[in-house]
């Protein structure tokens, strides 16, 4: 049997493997038991990537959400009747922590009446298989996968199945959300679950589909990462006149909906970890004009405050770009600090729609050159300590600079570098020691003197080398010819 935990924890990023470890120790520490359910186990035996992390308890989640926020987590949004709480985790993970509960139908068609239960009462009453799977996170039995109906042989078999007979007669939202999880991972209905998908359709249970169940399903569309598939797949089925007529009757600008979708895949590559619901949701919308689209959110549920932040988006990622082509961003290291600072769906939106050509480049610059390039900056701070300065505000401020000096093209190999830092720092090269130097450089004169004597006068035969260059210097002077002595006159 697979290792899950270990599986689930090599795939999880630095931030998701904290919130994962933090919710397990709340849970403990307030005697809940705890599971990963749902999307994340699905995405995990699929291999797809884990955008979300979703928990189940056997117990109240507001009390662990009250928890998280006092380190820094940001709740998005809180449903008290079904206990769901949508969770912005420290560190910037999403993710959702809920009660598990068992959903009891008087008849079908009907509106449930909620019971608190356990774990596997919790995954037998969902919609479908693919989505009824947990991996325990309980010290006891952590590791432990949890398949009371088979799931996991669904997803092997690259099939979505439907629990019920009734799955589409209790809720008939799920017409719309079973050709989402399909179209999302290339999976077909199975036979008897595309038998009852045939059958709802015939009695027109997509009609029944409420604003607010579609409003729900069109969110989880824009945080998709191949909404342009899923889009198709209701269109090509007539159920995208469900979610709102005017989708239907305008059409939809499914060009812009890739060329977001193919920035996110440029962000995922270069490192970043972006949340385009919102630019999603205005690419989905493009054909309408403003006012029809503030009217179809509110008719399907939005909150006020969803809806503002939506139709002010554009607007707010026009003036990010036309700061970031102005003059006071012109050198390279300030327009590497706007844009560490930029949400990276303003950043996508700039890079898939703007025409500003000037903030594209940068923005392009700092994706491709420059946060690449600041991965090097362990070596500079090696460095720096090397040639001996302390840490401290002047060492940052160092490493600081010669990142900003490699931004433009200086400081590319190691010597180079060193030489930056010696001159910013004001550590001079040391001095190497004179007398050692001196000494070593006589000490060679001496043998060079004694190996290699001076060349012979040419044409002359050379000298023996051994007794020749041996003989001392007065034994030379007496061998030499007496001068003849001059006679004097008398």
């Amino acid at each position: 049997m697979p290792d899950y935990m270990f599986l689930l924890e090599s795939r999880l990023l630095p931030e998701q493997r904290a919130a994962l470890l933090r919710v397990q120790e709340l849970s403990a520490a307030m005697g809940f038991n705890v599971y990963l359910t749902g999307g994340t186990v699905r995405d995990l035996i699929t291999g797809a990537s884990l955008r979300d992390l979703d928990f189940t308890v056997e117990g109240n989640p507001s009390k662990i959400a009250r928890e998280l926020e006092k380190g820094g987590a940001k709740v998005l949004a809180e449903d008290e009747k079904l206990r769901h709480v949508e969770i912005l985790f420290s560190g910037d993970c999403e993710g959702s922590i809920a009660a598990a509960r068992d959903d009891h139908y008087v008849r079908p068609g009907t509106r449930p009446e909620i019971r608190w239960s356990t774990i596997m009462e919790d995954l037998r009453r969902r919609d479908f298989s693919l989505n009824a799977i947990a991996i325990s996170l309980n010290p006891a039995s952590r590791g432990l996968l949890l398949d009371p109906t088979n799931g996991l042989s669904d997803v092997e078999r690259a099939e979505v199945r439907a629990l019920i007979i009734h799955s589409f007669t209790n809720q008939p939202v799920r017409l719309l959300r079973v050709l989402r999880f399909a179209a999302r991972m290339g999976f077909k209905l199975e036979q008897r679950t595309q038998e009852w998908f045939d059958l709802a359709i015939e009695r027109d249970l997509h009609h029944t589909i409420t604003p607010e169940d579609a409003g729900t399903e069109l969110r989880s569309l824009a945080r998709e990462e191949n909404p342009a598939a899923i889009l198709k797949s209701w269109e090509e089925h007539d159920l995208l006149e469900r979610v709102h007529p005017m989708l239907a009757k305008k059409h939809l600008d499914l060009d812009s909906v890739n060329r977001l979708s193919k920035v996110r895949d440029d962000l995922f590559m270069a490192g970043l970890r972006p949340r385009l619901a919102t630019p999603m949701m205005l690419a989905i919308l493009g054909r309408l004009k403003d006012r029809e689209q503030g009217s179809l959110l509110h008719k399907l549920g939005f909150r006020v405050a969803e809806v503002d932040q939506i139709l002010s988006f554009e607007e707010e990622a026009h003036a990010a770009g036309k700061d970031l082509a102005g003059k006071k961003l012109a050198a390279p290291i300030d327009a590497y600090r706007f844009l560490e600072k930029m949400r990276t769906d303003i950043l996508a939106h700039l890079l898939a729609f703007s025409s500003n050509s000037t903030a594209v480049s940068k923005i392009r610059a700092y994706l491709n050159k420059w946060r690449p390039l600041r991965q090097g900056i362990p070596a500079i701070v090696n460095e720096l300590t090397a040639i001996g300065m302390p840490p401290g505000p002047k060492f940052d401020a160092v490493v600081d600079q010669v990142f900003a000096m490699q931004m433009t093209g200086r400081g590319k190999t190691p010597e180079e570098r060193v030489k930056i830092l010696r001159k910013l720092s004001g550590i001079k090269e040391p001095p190497k020691p004179k007398e050692t130097k001196g000494k070593e450089k006589k000490h060679a004169g001496k043998i060079v003197g004694r190996a290699a004597p001076p060349p012979a006068p040419a044409g002359k035969a050379t000298a023996p080398p051994a007794k020749a260059a041996a003989a001392p210097a007065k034994h030379q002077k007496a061998a030499a010819p007496a001068k003849p002595q001059k006679k004097k006159k008398k």
